[in-house]
């Protein structure tokens, strides 16, 4: 009889595959409360690792971190019209604390344009004081009605930049760098996810902003998920919260302003870029632990490891050595391979004899014997190797899996088959966009047709990514 797989085949029912893989791999667990979740500390690390790496991005930017109270009052939301009223079937609101009815409810933080426009108030007086570049690291609740760990929670991690600026250009110029420079690089160079920079629809734009930059990838199924948004917000939030400056000429002006933001999702996208049959594969660049040392059993193999993984981690590699020989091996080499660590090297006494290890790659799959000495400067290129494949591999299927197109109904046909259309935004328009979004296929954003960013909605030769979503 036939062992039963340790996850659903992807391609008998990829949900269901995606939430064996989270619980398998030790990487989350529903919360207590319908929409949350509690991230383990595997998941953690990868998290972990994404913050370091997208912080020191968004540091070389310019922007620096700061943090904002979790509660805000109720009345802040009301004054941009737009905004609360994109957030109003999200918001988590707090009538009571302390045993009494507030004399004012405070939403819990959906995001923090409003409280901190609050504060750039005050601290924006001249045109010396601009631009002003904050970050900060939080979490944030929007109420969700159908939760999926990572990807739809009501509770979620994040980084929400907030930034003021003197002028239209320099605002739009910096949430384009922030969208090119800090997120197109984290997601393409260390995710390893092949991702498209494009231009939200009208429809589609962040509440209260003129311009909304999304990053889309797509996913093993073919379906699209937006993994990061930089939004260009005009002066809607400066108008309602009176931010203006002094400028050189003497005159009062109010700032120009954007936001942008990654989150959790971002985990959950990593495990539908790159997870398999077998697991998660995780970017070697991205990984918090790149390399396993395993023994398989025997004292002389347990101190070896030892050994071994103090000399790789001088090395800078990223290691976790692997002694629990009264754990068996098999159950131990699956767990790791569930868990996605791109490289196993694993050291028992016939391997010590001949002076060798076998080497277990993640990522292309396959093993082999190598010298235990050759490993400090095989190591390196072996997971530069990886995570080039992972990129390669996710580009592959984005463009294998886009067809042109150029009626809806091939669009929506496309798209549900498992994949992404291309078609003319002139063709298409705002009409086609609602029509699609009756058959579940929205417009995921608009490129120019040699894939660069459109400048305007109307922009001559403006394409349409058309997907089913995340």
């Amino acid at each position: 009889m036939a062992k039963a797989p340790v996850l659903t085949p992807q391609a008998e029912d990829f949900p269901r595959w995606y939430q064996d893989l989270i619980n398998k791999a030790e990487l989350a667990d529903n919360g207590p409360v319908r929409g949350t979740m509690v991230i383990r500390p595997y998941g953690y690390g990868l998290w972990e690792r994404m913050q370091q790496e997208m912080d020191a991005r968004i540091k070389d930017a310019g922007a620096q971190n700061a943090y904002f109270p979790l509660f805000i009052p109720q009345s802040y939301l009301t004054r941009e019209a737009e905004h609360v009223e994109g957030f109003a079937p999200e918001l988590a609101v707090v009538t009571h604390g302390g045993g009494k009815e507030l004399e004012e409810p405070v939403v819990v933080r959906p995001t923090s344009e409003t409280i901190i426009n609050d504060y750039f108030s005050k601290w924006v007086q001249s045109y010396r004081d601009l631009p002003l570049l904050i970050n900060q690291w939080a979490n944030v609740v929007r109420w969700e009605m159908r939760p999926r760990v990572f990807l739809r929670t009501s509770e979620f991690l994040w980084q929400e930049g907030h930034t003021a600026h003197a002028s239209y250009e320099d605002a739009r110029d910096y949430a384009a760098r922030i969208h090119k420079d800090v997120y197109a690089d984290f997601m393409t160079n260390v995710l390893g996810i092949d991702v498209v920079l494009g231009r939200k629809t009208p429809k589609e734009r962040f509440a209260g902003a003129i311009n909304t930059l999304t990053l889309e990838g797509m996913m093993g199924d073919g379906k699209a998920l937006q993994l990061g948004t930089s939004h260009e917000l005009g002066t809607n939030f400066a108008k309602a919260f009176n931010t203006q400056y002094l400028s050189k000429d003497g005159k009062q002006e109010l700032v120009w302003q954007t936001s942008w933001g990654v989150s959790t999702r971002m985990v959950g996208g990593l495990i539908m870029s790159h997870g398999d049959d077998n697991g998660l594969r995780v970017p070697p660049r991205l990984a918090h632990v790149q390399v396993v040392v395993m023994a398989i059993k025997g004292d002389e193999a347990v101190a070896k490891v030892r050994e071994l993984g103090d000399r790789l981690k001088a090395l800078g590699i990223r290691v976790q050595v692997d002694d629990r020989v009264d754990t068996p091996f098999g159950r131990r080499a699956v767990d790791w391979e569930l868990k996605g660590v791109p490289v196993r090297v694993e050291i028992g006494p016939r391997d010590l004899e001949a002076g060798t290890a076998m080497l277990a790659r993640r990522i292309p799959g396959g093993k082999e014997p190598v010298s235990i000495d050759a490993l400090g400067e095989l190591l390196p290129k072996v997971l530069e190797e990886d995570q080039a494949q992972l990129l390669r591999e996710s580009r592959e299927r984005r463009e294998s899996r886009t067809s042109e197109v150029t009626t809806l109904e091939e669009a929506a046909e496309a798209a549900t088959a498992g994949g992404w259309a291309r078609i003319p935004w002139a063709t298409l328009g705002a009409e086609g966009e609602a029509k699609l979004a009756e058959q579940a296929v929205s417009v995921r954003c608009l490129v120019a047709e040699d894939g660069s960013v459109p400048e305007a909605d109307d922009a001559p030769g403006t394409v349409a990514i058309v997907a089913r979503s995340y």
